[in-house]
């Protein structure tokens, strides 16, 4: 018989700028019934208020002067992170380290098991949207990764797609679970209104803001884009014809989820994909670009397009505008789908890779016999 754990600590890893920001707070919420306290580590630009709330809400928080691998050019601006995790991991007690970036393992000397979870990097985000091999400046980003990973006890991925790249990408030392992204909220109920709503970090061209413009320009109804067009490092998307919502917070974006008729996505690469789990959630009809990790997760549950061409994204949403049963209907089928994205359900597959981790080997081997 399987008898629960006591009471644990992790330290996790998060950034603000992100997606891994709501699935942290969506994993550790749901861990605590696995009796998993989270001592939330933070790099990169200081969080809001808001989410500084959010977090001390669900753990402890405490924030790191270190940048995130992908702000800098250089390894030697990473330096100290690794001292740093394994700092607050003696100062916290600390059972397991949970890190959100490969890289943060690299450097890292711990007596305590360590998983890494790789939510997206360069490296695959160049394979999918390049055609040259990665540049000669970025190798150091593949090296830092791989000794990451190699340093880890555990990787794991929100998708098979996602796992498939980080295989053709690096040379991995061990297998990779996937373990879904989550989220507890119910959005659906609200009267949908006709728009068409997207939402991303519009500078990143794997977002491919261009094609969404373009087809705004055609689309009968009004195309919303929440998100900044601007990136820290100070370029700029153009955007011409969908109306520009800017930064929203979490909760005025979620009303927007909650209203709009239609949530698209044409990301080039996407190894998750948080706006389209919220727009199933709230009952819309999705409109996703045709990539593996959209087809692996919403297969028979939207209508896909080619993301490279504007005209199929227009016509996607011109079927769905002229057609209201079409688009309840594939809504149902989405937030059905949607509902096997849970918390319950990432919080048990992560507790038990973090048991496995925790439990000394001749322990299990005991317990097995």
């Amino acid at each position: 018989m399987m008898t629960r754990p006591s009471q644990r600590r992790i330290l996790m890893t998060l950034d603000a700028v992100g997606g891994v920001w709501r699935y942290a707070m969506e994993l550790a919420a749901s861990l605590k019934l696995h009796r998993y306290d989270t001592l939330f580590a933070g790099f990169g630009p200081e969080p809001s208020a808001a989410q500084v709330e959010e977090a001390q809400r669900i753990g402890e928080l405490v924030w790191q002067p270190h940048p995130l691998d992908w702000m800098v050019d250089d390894e030697r601006e990473l330096d100290g992170i690794g001292d740093a995790i394994e700092a607050m991991a003696e100062a916290h007690d600390v059972d397991l380290l949970h890190l959100n970036l490969p890289s943060q393992a690299a450097n890292l000397r711990s007596r305590r098991p360590v998983l890494v979870v790789s939510h997206s990097c360069v490296v695959t985000w160049w394979h999918v949207m390049r055609e040259e091999p990665l540049p000669t400046e970025w190798h150091w980003k593949q090296a830092l990764n791989e000794r990451g990973f190699t340093a880890a006890d555990a990787i794991v991925s929100p998708s098979e797609s996602h796992a498939s790249l980080l295989r053709t990408c690096y040379q991995l030392p061990r297998e990779i679970s996937v373990v879904y992204n989550a989220m507890e909220s119910e959005l659906h109920g609200s009267v949908k209104e006709p728009f068409v709503l997207a939402a991303g970090r519009w500078w990143d061209e794997s977002k491919n803001a261009r094609i969404l413009d373009q087809a705004a320009r055609e689309s009968s109804w009004e195309v919303e884009l929440a998100g900044s067009t601007r990136s820290p490092s100070g370029g700029e998307v153009e955007i011409s014809h969908a109306t520009q919502l800017g930064e929203l917070s979490h909760d005025a974006l979620i009303d927007r989820i909650r209203h709009a008729a239609i949530v698209v996505s044409p990301s080039l690469y996407e190894p998750f994909g948080l706006l389209a789990l919220e727009g199933a959630r709230a009952g819309a009809a999705l409109a996703l670009a045709d990539i593996p990790t959209y087809r692996e997760l919403w297969d028979d549950c939207a209508l896909f397009f080619d993301p490279r061409d504007g005209e199929a994204l227009v016509s996607v949403l011109a079927r769905y505008a002229r057609d209201h049963v079409l688009r309840e209907e594939m809504g149902r089928q989405a937030l059905r789908r949607s509902r096997t994205f849970t918390p319950v359900n990432q919080a048990a597959a992560m507790a038990h890779l973090y048991e496995f981790l925790i439990t000394p080997a001749e322990l299990r081997r005991a317990r097995s016999a």
